[in-house]
């Protein structure tokens, strides 16, 4: 049993403002470690910080990861860690036919660049203890395209290869890389994205494609502290899919 807690452990996360990184601090800090949250809305972030285990040794770094001197600003900041999970990412249905560079630009800065480069730093300034682990989060749509998700999509499938050759490269340090590959979630984003493609019918629609139902936060939160606790020392270089049995093939039939 005691594989599974963080005890003392120190962990990173990206994105901790809101939805799953926040539940993933929250999750992560009621299981002993230390938390290092990172957002842009400080506000947000102090939420989050109310949230942790009062007993442990947290800590709150704002920074805009599409900023390069913010980001090495960042990663100094940051004592050495043995765990990051990297859940900053932005989701913008766009249609492929107009896409323009900016918009490959903003995409990629935060889904793919950022995620390399604090990985980068943090290890040329060997931040990252042996026998660490480093969690990604992907999605479940590099399998399962839709409609306007071209450069998202795009960008977590970089991430997803990325990963793979990261994790060959640290593995001597007994250092581990794992995805995470979520379908929709309840988070912001999920609220954000059916807004923009969906109206209430459709999404009422969609959201009974899933014989298990919608995944809250704290679904992959609980993955994510897994993969971060030793009980998961000799999974590295996997993507998991979480998708709630979408991918199944399941078609709801009415009584």
């Amino acid at each position: 049993m005691q594989d599974f807690l963080l005890t003392d452990k120190t962990i990173l996360i990206t994105g901790a403002s809101s939805g799953i990184g926040k539940a993933a601090a929250i999750l992560a800090s009621q299981m002993g470690a230390n938390i290092i949250i990172h957002g842009r809305d400080l506000e947000k972030l102090n939420q989050t910080f109310s949230q942790l285990n009062p007993s442990g040794k947290h800590q709150i770094i704002q920074a805009d990861l599409s900023i390069t001197d913010e980001l090495m600003g960042f990663v100094k900041q940051c004592p050495a860690i043995d765990g990051v999970v990297h859940c900053a990412g932005i989701v913008k249905p766009l249609p492929a036919k107009f896409i323009q560079p900016k918009h490959i630009e903003e995409m990629f800065s935060i889904n793919y660049n950022a995620v390399v480069l604090i990985n980068s730093y943090l290890l040329q300034q060997k931040k990252i203890n042996n026998d660490a682990s480093i969690v990604l989060i992907s999605t479940i749509s590099t399998q399962h395209s839709y409609f306007g998700g071209a450069l998202y999509i795009s960008s977590k499938g970089a991430l997803e290869a990325y990963a793979r050759s990261l994790g060959l490269e640290v593995v001597s340090k007994r250092i581990r890389v794992n995805t995470l590959s979520p379908a929709m979630v309840h988070t912001e984003i999920y609220e954000n994205t059916l807004k923009s493609t969906l109206n209430e019918e459709h999404a009422k629609k969609y959201a009974s494609t899933y014989p298990l139902g919608i995944g809250e936060p704290k679904d992959i939160a609980n993955s994510i502290v897994f993969l971060l606790s030793n009980a998961s020392k000799w999974i590295t270089g996997t993507v998991i899919k979480m998708d709630g049995g979408l991918t199944l093939g399941y078609q709801k039939i009415e009584s």
